[in-house]
């Protein structure tokens, strides 16, 4: 599977394709299409996930010359790896090993196992040829996973979610095409085709989002998101053309990496693209100050909320920082500042994102803030040089997250449509224990609670911090990236005192709310057990936990870190890239301040304690209130200060000066026009040309007829004139002739 990977995203095209065809003449409305290929895809990426695991531990026989002249594009068009170096012996994985052990893991970790790459010529141009393809290594099996099986269960949860809907079969066809763009876009070889794949994901977002399109704000909502990300667009086309020339003119992924890593690509060039990158970044994944779509985006169906938040398009910025990571790692100077634009954006997003979640009384919207904020973990791990703390950040969040918003639609299944958890909710857990069970564990996930997901790959982020970097580590970010630990344990305490607690209000007291079916459920029962033990995947085993065995300790990242020369690495070409150790200290203090802040709200809502009413006797509470209620006032800039303006006082401006400068002068230059046609008519046409030729007429007719009359046909008039010419010449040459 790892050389014919292009089939799992082709599968979903094509039911895209046969959904919209003939999905309305089905018995389910062309559901059992999308659920059927999603769920051979799902298959097909396990089987891929077998071959990197085979192939990984049984690394084909590469010397580092010869991989690294793989990676830098040597070989010619259309290679790729075969599949049969992956039955290579353990005698040539041990000669192929590199490197010393650095202490993080077993020296397998060092084996050289080139990504495989398959392609043809897409065309050619000026010499330069352009291919189409897949590169599959561990970070693509690890995402075609993720993204197969979350979509899998968000296709089974949405046949009873939205059955019934008014576009059943348009919701199914759209969410195929999805998850299929999404699966190219992981799959790509060149930043062409990724390109491609981040607008096709950022199009069927826009549909979906604006799923309910009668509704002015579901509309409204696709066109922030879609608008949003067209800004950050800019930056990804801005540094991708950067990346393209200062690489020689090549889109190739591997050999833009292998030069960055190799110093052929100036700093300079490096910094103008991880800039411009960190552009489109932060307006796919939802990063400060681009972010401001992402709630919004809310207005869709619940389980694409599920769907954008856990496993597609906002993960699509953190996949492309981690897929093209040399150039971030140069460009910005990673591995030896204290502070770089990636890490700023990161801490900066995840503690403003989990403020915002507090004011909220939309349970998605909770929610939302609270995949920003994660995302601004994920974001502040790579700036850091955590490389595989992000990604396994992500694929533990996929699960817990997806787990979340799908519990959200199951309250609001049985709460009459509601996401008012504070007018709406109350007490459910008596009516819904499941969904009480499994989102209780999806929390203790999301807050990094001791043994469960987000707290291993949390801890490995905030470890990260502390270790990596230049003389002293990324301290502030670690220190800030506690806090934002803190405030996502107190509102999501917040979150499940309104939704399962207290008193019912709302539809919650007037409907009396029911356990959602075995179609809502069963996913959710799945993505909560994976919520408590994903995080065992990445195991480590030093300090207090060096009784994990070798075989067990750190899987995750013995098989979907990459090892090739395209990738900073202690053994291959490019600096030095550490790996954070597991540290106690910042395990116990992380969690010890997460379930402190927990209990502060749980003694506030439970309890009764502490000073209610703080925002009626403090000014500068209300304010900070008034601040968060109001999203930093960022939808105001730009809709009313910026849009606004462009369609106020700008539009305004630029048609008075279209009416009286631009206008004016047309109108001037054709009033002069005019005149002067006029003038040049009567004065000089009629009175000096039509003059002039007049006169010489008439000049003419007299001419003639005093001539005329000369002629009188007598032989001596004839002579007399010619005897008086000859007179008149002779007197001329006499004169001539005196003068000389």
């Amino acid at each position: 599977m790892l050389t014919h990977a292009f089939i799992i995203p082709l599968i979903m095209a094509v039911s895209f394709l046969v959904i919209l065809a003939v999905g309305k003449r089905l018995p389910r409305g062309g559901s059992e299409i999308g659920i059927a290929a999603v769920a051979v895809c799902f298959v097909l990426a396990l089987a891929s996930g077998y071959g990197w695991y085979d192939r990984t531990n049984h690394p084909p026989e590469v010397d580092h010359a010869t991989e690294e002249a793989h990676a830098t594009g040597e070989a010619a068009a259309g290679e790729q790896v075969d599949e049969d170096e992956a039955a290579a012996d353990d005698e040539h994985a041990d000669e192929a090993a590199a490197g010393e052990d650095d202490g993080h893991g077993s020296e397998e970790a060092h084996h050289v196992v080139p990504p495989v790459i398959r392609n043809v010529t897409w065309f050619q141009h000026d010499g330069v040829v352009v291919t189409v393809g897949t590169m599959v290594d561990g970070l693509t099996v690890m995402m075609l996973i993720v993204v197969t099986f979350i979509s899998l269960l968000v296709h089974v949860y949405s046949s009873d979610y939205v059955a019934g809907d008014r576009r059943y079969t348009h919701y199914y066809g759209f969410l195929s095409l999805f998850t299929a763009s999404m699966l190219m876009f992981v799959l790509t070889e060149n930043t062409l085709q990724l390109i491609v794949g981040w607008e096709l994901v950022g199009l069927c977002s826009f549909a979906l989002i604006g799923h309910w399109w009668e509704e002015k704000p579901n509309s409204d909502a696709a066109l922030k998101a879609f608008l949003t990300n067209r800004v950050g667009d800019v930056g990804l086309l801005v540094g991708m053309i950067t990346l393209y020339f200062s690489a020689g003119g090549t889109f190739d992924i591997t050999t833009i990496n292998t030069l960055a890593n190799s110093g052929e690509i100036s700093h300079t060039a490096l910094l103008v693209a991880s800039l411009c990158l960190i552009t489109a970044v932060m307006s796919k994944s939802g990063q400060f100050i681009l972010h401001t779509w992402l709630p919004d985006a809310m207005a869709g169906p619940t389980p694409v909320s599920a769907l954008i938040h856990a496993a597609t398009m906002v993960v699509a910025g953190i996949y492309m920082v981690a897929r093209l990571y040399p150039v971030f790692w140069h460009g910005l100077s990673i591995g030896s500042s204290n502070v770089n634009a990636l890490a700023v954006v990161g801490t900066v997003t995840l503690l403003f994102g989990a403020l915002l979640a507090f004011v909220q009384s939309d349970i998605k919207k909770v929610l939302a803030y609270s995949t920003v904020s994660q995302l601004g973990f994920m974001v502040m791990a790579l700036g850091v040089g955590a490389w595989t703390a992000a990604v396994f950040h992500l694929f533990t969040h996929a699960f817990f997250k997806a787990c979340l918003f799908l519990g959200a639609g199951s309250m609001s299944h049985a709460c009459h449509h509601s996401f008012d958890m504070k007018a709406d909710y109350g007490n459910l857990r008596k009516h819904m224990p499941w969904t009480y069970r499994t989102f209780m564990v999806a929390t203790a996930a999301l807050m990094g609670i001791p043994g469960f997901a987000g707290f291993w790959s949390k801890d490995e982020i905030l470890s990260g911090a502390y270790q990596l970097g230049g003389p002293g580590g990324y301290k502030a970010m670690l220190v800030i990236g506690v806090i934002g630990a803190m405030c996502t344990a107190a509102y999501m305490t917040r979150a499940i005192w309104y939704c399962f607690f207290g008193e019912e209000r709302g539809a919650a007291a007037a409907h009396t709310p029911h356990e959602s079916g075995p179609r809502i459920v069963i996913p959710l029962v799945i993505l909560a057990v994976l919520a408590a033990v994903a995080g065992f995947a990445n195991l480590p085993n030093t300090g207090v936990l060096s009784f994990v065995p070798d075989v067990a300790a750190l899987r995750f990242e013995h098989y979907v870190e990459p090892t090739s020369a395209w990738f900073p690495s202690t053994n291959l070409v490019g600096p030095e890239f550490h790996h954070p150790e597991f540290s106690l200290v910042i395990a116990i203090v992380s969690s010890a301040l997460a379930i402190l802040a927990a209990a502060l709200v749980y003694g506030w809502y439970w309890k009764g304690l502490g000073p209610h009413g703080l925002t009626e006797r403090s000014r500068l509470a209300r304010a900070g209130y008034r601040l968060l209620e109001n999203k930093y006032y960022l939808d105001y800039l730009y809709t009313d200060v910026i849009v606004g303006a462009v369609k106020g006082p700008i539009a305004r401006a630029a048609y008075w000066v279209n009416q009286n400068v631009i206008d004016g002068v047309v109108n001037f230059v054709g009033t002069t026009t005019t005149r002067v046609g006029e003038f040049v008519y009567h004065r000089i046409d009629q009175g000096v040309v039509d003059g002039t030729v007049k006169g010489s007429g008439l000049v003419a007719s007299a001419t003639g007829q005093i001539l005329r009359k000369a002629q009188t046909g007598k032989v001596q008039t004839y002579g007399a004139y010619l005897f008086g010419a000859a007179t008149v010449l002779a007197a001329v040459f006499v004169v001539i002739a005196s003068a000389s």
